[in-house]
């Protein structure tokens, strides 16, 4: 593969890691505020306040934390900066547990920062 077309690789699995970062965020947001309009519901049951409060806070904590990692890393990836390399491929293998679209995503992401060229144009840039 050629240096050129490995860039444009990796600047499309940053801008897919940066562009459904923000789809999660947006997620999380929106679980969050489910989870606080069902919470409504139930006021005088204690135990279904204490459950509702505690997965919707949970759940937008773990989708939130894992957007940003990927906002994170995606933005890394456009400078080329081996850290970023690292925490995608790390963040990607997580998302292949996320079917369908996750798991394309973390394959295509896994498969252009592991080829060579693209482990090159890392380690020229560190």
């Amino acid at each position: 593969m050629e240096k050129r077309n490995i860039k444009q690789h990796v600047s499309f699995t940053g801008a897919l890691h940066v562009g459904f970062g923000i789809l999660g965020l947006l997620g999380a947001l929106a679980v969050y505020l489910s989870f606080h309009f069902a919470f409504s519901f139930v006021e005088h049951e204690p135990l279904a306040q204490k459950l509702l409060s505690f997965l919707g806070n949970t759940l937008s904590l773990i989708l939130g934390f894992f957007s940003i990692l990927g906002i994170v890393g995606g933005f890394g990836l456009f400078s080329y900066k081996p850290w970023a390399r690292m925490l995608v491929i790390i963040v990607s293998a997580i998302n292949c547990l996320n079917i369908p679209i996750g798991t394309a995503k973390g394959i295509y992401s896994i498969w252009v920062l592991m080829q060579p060229e693209a482990i090159e144009l890392f380690e020229e840039q560190s």
